[in-house]
């Protein structure tokens, strides 16, 4: 393989930087690393702690030392920093400049000048990038690939990254059909609005959802349980509630699958699936955790 120099890496995030300026201006893509900047303030030891807790339980480990481990459209950082905290090797990387800065600064804060937690720019759709980085025993993409604007073709190029042996564990939107399909054109009017309107826009898109709780609680006799629903949020692997509605109004390129659909694309490729976990009718995320067959011996091959 050619080894890039210098200027070529520096050229090609400068490239990678304009194409997403371009299409954050163009109403084609959702800021998603504002967001995260934003959701940043909010970490503490205690969404830290349910973010590991999420990886132990889908993985069904109680550690990653030893073990290398790639996050795919890292975000936050938070789920790179859970990683490492298990003991793995963590490899991150986003294609938005601003995740990208969020997850430096998670490192920065917990993991400052550790060799084994990098952070990079770049695009899970550019086949040559991830052969770059070679393959790992994790590779780690929850709610990422159904963005980038070629969901399927994502899928198959991270194949390409797990190592032989290793799991994938990916976290995909929900295909609900015709609502799905309205969902899209919510985000795509979010995306195309002024700044000053996106905040008024989602607070519209979601009273009647919320209200709708709120009722619920209301009609049980337990209309504080409301606020409890909002305070306990970040029991669900660390998040927001906030940042993460946001983030669903705003989702943009947008795209969903059935989870037959999914186990019938890896299956095809000799993946094993090892845990299941769907959001029903909903429309959240379905969680997947595939291990790749070993089809021949450990070699040393490097991770990196």
């Amino acid at each position: 393989m050619t080894m890039m120099t210098g200027e070529q890496v520096s050229s090609g995030l400068k490239r990678l930087a304009s194409a997403h300026r371009q299409e954050l201006a163009r109403g084609e893509r959702f800021a998603f690393g504002e967001n995260w900047r934003r959701y940043l303030r909010a970490i503490d030891e205690e969404r830290i702690e349910r973010a590991v807790e999420s990886l132990k339980g889908m993985l069904e480990v109680e550690s990653l030392a030893g073990r290398s481990f790639l996050d795919i459209g890292s975000g936050s950082g938070l789920f790179s920093l859970a990683a490492r905290r298990l003991g793995a090797r963590v490899l991150s990387f986003d294609y938005d400049p601003a995740s990208v800065a969020c997850t430096e600064e998670l490192r920065r804060r917990y993991f400052a000048s550790d060799d084994e937690w990098q952070v990079r720019t770049g695009s899970v759709l550019d086949r040559e990038f991830l052969a770059g980085l070679g393959r790992f025993d994790i590779v780690y993409s929850w709610g990422v690939l159904h963005h980038t604007g070629d969901m399927w073709g994502a899928l198959a190029n991270v194949d390409g990254s797990v190592a032989e042996g290793g799991r994938l564990f990916i976290a995909l939107y929900n295909d609900q059909g015709g609502a799905s399909k309205r969902w899209k054109v919510v985000k795509r009017i979010y995306n195309g609005l002024p700044w000053p309107l996106r905040g008024p826009f989602a607070v519209l898109v979601y009273l009647p959802f919320e209200l709708r709780r709120f009722l619920g609680y209301l009609l049980r006799g337990r209309p504080l349980g409301y606020l409890s629903y909002i305070r306990n949020y970040r029991k669900l692997r660390g998040m927001s509630w906030l940042r993460d509605y946001i983030d669903w109004i705003g989702g943009y390129p947008f795209e969903v699958s059935k989870p037959e659909e999914v186990f019938d694309f890896y299956r095809s490729r000799g993946y094993t699936l090892i845990k299941l976990r769907t959001c029903g009718p909903g429309d959240g995320c379905n969680e997947f955790v595939f291990e790749r067959p070993t089809q021949r011996a450990d070699v040393g091959e490097s991770r990196r």
